[in-house]
């Protein structure tokens, strides 16, 4: 069986203002003071020398992230381009409260953030069925070439939901709220029987 432990970055600028950072990679899309905590905090939590490997996403808040929970462990680390956030297109950059007060039927009342639909309205958005189409590739993937391994995957919050989503394929795609920044969900999937579990999701150190 392949196990998977996803990892949402640390807090940013554009997290702390509640933008929609999608694939923007700016200063104000990088670790804050918050987030460069939160990454050490789950650092001396969370040991990850056990693992194989570690992907993330290209972008530098996921890189840096990466790093410091790196720091001391020597775990073998590579990219991925499907590790990538959603981008929202037009949206990126644009505050959630003011979107969500122009476009509320677009919006999931609960969650305060945006429904599938929303690709409606913003030119260039991705489709959530994309990005879980691309985590369901990255996942089968590495399952196929390391049927053994133990991955650390640092990515972004919709990110992680698409994954898990490709493996719980739930009839509603919002019944699945986003992680929280540096929270851990670790998945497992056993090529042999076709199977995927879900262990844990949204797991959190306090800080």
């Amino acid at each position: 069986m392949t196990t998977f432990y996803l990892i949402r970055h640390g807090q940013t600028a554009a997290n702390a203002q509640q933008l929609k950072q999608g694939t923007i990679d700016t200063p104000i899309t990088y670790l804050n003071t918050v987030g460069q905590r939160q990454a050490t905090v789950l650092h001396d939590a969370f040991d990850i020398s056990f693992a194989d490997r570690l992907i993330c996403s290209p972008l530098k808040r996921t890189r840096t992230t990466a790093a410091i929970l790196n720091r001391g462990r020597g775990v073998p680390v590579s990219v991925d381009e499907r590790l990538l956030e959603i981008s929202y297109g037009q949206w990126d950059g644009c505050q959630n409260k003011q979107l969500l007060a122009d476009y509320p039927q677009h919006f999931d009342p609960l969650l305060q953030d945006v429904l599938p639909s929303y690709v409606q309205v913003a030119t260039a958005g991705e489709t959530f069925e994309h990005v879980i189409s691309r985590g369901r590739a990255f996942m089968m993937e590495m399952v196929a070439m390391h049927p053994d391994d133990q991955i650390i995957v640092v990515t972004h919050g919709f990110t992680v939901k698409a994954m898990v989503l490709a493996c719980l394929e739930p009839a509603d795609l919002m019944s699945l709220p986003e992680p929280e920044n540096t929270s851990v969900t670790k998945v497992t999937i056993d090529a042999g029987h076709h199977r995927a579990y879900l262990n844990y999701y949204n797991r959190q150190v306090e800080f």
